[in-house]
């Protein structure tokens, strides 16, 4: 998975951005003032998962090597919260991961469970999802992203047309694994992809660990 700076305010975006289904979600969630282990049981529940949300900062780990930065969470806009399971797994069922984690949404704070006084708006993004060896949320993590602020984002990659691709369709009967065939072939193509962008000289596309 590609990973690359980009502004939360959609800087490397077309200025013609096609609206779709996600800038419609809005993650509702009241505040929560103690955590632990045993508040997320009594969260999980009742029905809610519990969240955090976090600033964004980054460290260079080699100072020499503008590819070493790695995202960091800071805490000095930590902010603890409780969201609905049921809202989280119909938005999870629109926008599916890989794609949740590389999507803004706006956040709607609200006073408490069932109130309409909204406490605060604000955009974040979802970085981690925590889940048990069933498959279900335990919690989720999230930045804030308000408009301006730079974040390190994981980029999917989707291949289209592999069914119909020639050189795709030859690769099982040729050596060389036809003109795209095979996964090395796949993993040359994203490694020019990822070459083409450092070598732009855009210092925002950095290339690092980012969980």
């Amino acid at each position: 998975m590609l990973k690359w700076w980009r502004a939360a305010n959609g800087a490397r975006k077309s200025s013609a951005v096609t609206p779709t289904r996600h800038n419609y979600h809005t993650i509702q969630a009241v505040p929560r003032e103690i955590s632990g282990h045993r508040v997320a049981v009594l969260e999980r529940a009742h029905g809610r998962i519990p969240a955090v949300v976090f600033s964004q900062s980054y460290v260079q780990r080699n100072p020499n090597d503008p590819t070493s930065i790695v995202a960091t969470t800071s805490v000095s806009q930590k902010l603890l919260l409780s969201t609905e399971r049921k809202q989280i797994k119909a938005i999870l069922k629109d926008v599916k991961l890989p794609f949740f984690c590389s999507t803004t949404f706006p956040l709607q704070i609200r006073a408490g469970s069932g109130s309409s006084t909204i406490l605060d708006t604000k955009k974040v993004l979802p970085i981690k999802i925590h889940r048990d060896e069933e498959g279900n949320i335990l919690n989720i993590v999230f930045v804030w992203a308000e408009d301006g602020t730079e974040l390190m984002v994981d980029v999917p990659i989707l291949f289209k047309g592999e069914d119909v691709c020639p050189g795709l369709k030859k690769g099982s009967d040729d050596e060389d694994g036809g003109v795209l065939g095979g996964e090395s072939k796949r993993q040359r193509l994203v490694e020019e992809v990822r070459e083409g962008l450092v070598s732009a000289g855009d210092p925002s596309a950095a290339w690092s660990g980012f969980d």
